[in-house]
């Protein structure tokens, strides 16, 4: 196999196959136009790193105005981090001595801020911060819907704000709630009117604490579905959008997101086999691409439907049985969950005017840990 930045300069068809594909002047728009629409509200962009899983991306973001970076996983934040960006939260629980102590490393080089629901994970992180003298910034994470993680509205959101107040080497900043449940509804007026009624408890619980004594700097939250109605919410501080950088499938068909952002990753793929002129063969199945959210479809060629997935293969239907592929040609998917398809590869190739621009590694796949 050749190496892989020996592709460089090369045409994109010249890839081995299956390849993760960025076209980098759709990603670059992406980045930019959520930067310009920050610059529009008081809410500034925390962009969260699980999409894409690439310190270059997060220096992309931050260039372009983005204050920090959400991580989901506690890898994700050392390999961000590592490549030098400070300001970072971790939209997760961190629990156990292990991950704690690993916290604690990172704050020793960063500014990290983690997410927490739970009284003893609050004093497991004060101990370990005391003993290696480190500060710890927190948010208290709020159930506002997706019935996930976070606790409830109100009186248990001002217990645990309390305690991180008086437990040493604890900075309490603020509250985070994600409406996931609502990121996703492709009708607009349906998705905002879900939005703003999930938010309102997040609302609600930063006014409860704040008759209570309590300054709530931070309040965190949003996606890339409910960017810009999380984001005119006044008491907003912070959006952590992550998949408009390269879309997919399912959230083109979100509206009023779809418009706004372009698909910006492929997977490129060899037809392997045509036994019949209605049915084709790609080397690209469930390893290299995900299906939770459908299966994906090819990009370019109208009559043609990916029918299934197995492992290593891709079964695509020509409802005409006209359309010119053979094996060894080339054919680009296009992706219906971007964040988990991404998480299948080892690097990026990013291609500008059909040409291989750059080889990127994803720093932080796999980083589940």
């Amino acid at each position: 196999m050749p190496d892989s930045d020996s592709y460089i300069g090369r045409h994109k068809s010249e890839l081995d196959t299956p390849a993760l594909l960025i076209d980098l002047d759709i990603m670059e728009t992406n980045i930019q136009k959520m930067a310009d629409y920050m610059t529009s509200v008081n809410t500034e962009l925390r962009p969260h790193v699980k999409t894409h899983k690439s310190p270059i991306i997060a220096k992309k973001q931050i260039k372009a105005g983005a204050m920090g970076i959400t991580c989901a996983k506690l890898g994700e934040a050392e390999e961000i981090v590592n490549a030098g960006i400070r300001d970072v939260l971790i939209a997760n629980q961190i629990v156990g001595k292990h991950k704690i102590s690993r916290l604690i490393d990172l704050a020793k080089h960063s500014d990290i801020m983690v997410a927490v629901d739970d009284s003893k994970n609050i004093q497991d992180i004060s101990e370990a911060a005391v003993t290696d003298g480190v500060n710890v910034r927190i948010l208290v994470e709020v159930n506002i819907g997706m019935n996930r993680c976070g606790v409830e509205p109100g009186e248990e959101v001002l217990t645990l704000a309390q305690q991180i107040v008086q437990s040493p080497n604890l900075k309490f900043e603020g509250l985070m709630g994600y409406e996931g449940h609502t990121v996703a509804k492709p009708d607009r007026e349906e998705r905002e009117s879900a939005t703003r009624e999930a938010m309102q408890w997040l609302v609600d619980t930063k006014d409860y604490l704040n008759k209570h004594g309590l300054d709530v700097s931070i309040m965190s939250g949003g996606g890339t579905g409910t960017y810009d109605i999380t984001g005119s919410i006044p008491e907003m501080t912070e959006v952590q959008a992550g998949s408009y950088v390269f879309m997919d499938s399912t959230y083109n068909k979100v509206e009023g997101v779809g418009e706004k952002f372009d698909c910006s990753l492929s997977v490129l793929a060899t037809v392997v086999s045509r036994p019949e002129n209605k049915r084709i063969i790609v080397d690209s199945g469930l390893k290299v691409l995900s299906k939770e959210f459908g299966v994906p479809q090819p990009i370019g060629f109208t009559g043609l439907e990916m029918t299934g997935l197995s492992e290593e293969h891709g079964k695509i239907q020509d409802s005409n049985g006209n359309i010119s592929l053979s094996p060894g040609d080339k054919i680009e998917i296009l992706p219906t969950h971007c964040c988990t398809t991404v998480n299948l590869h080892d690097r990026y190739y990013g291609i500008r005017d059909e040409i291989v621009e750059s080889v990127w590694k994803i720093a932080a796949r796999g980083r589940s840990q």
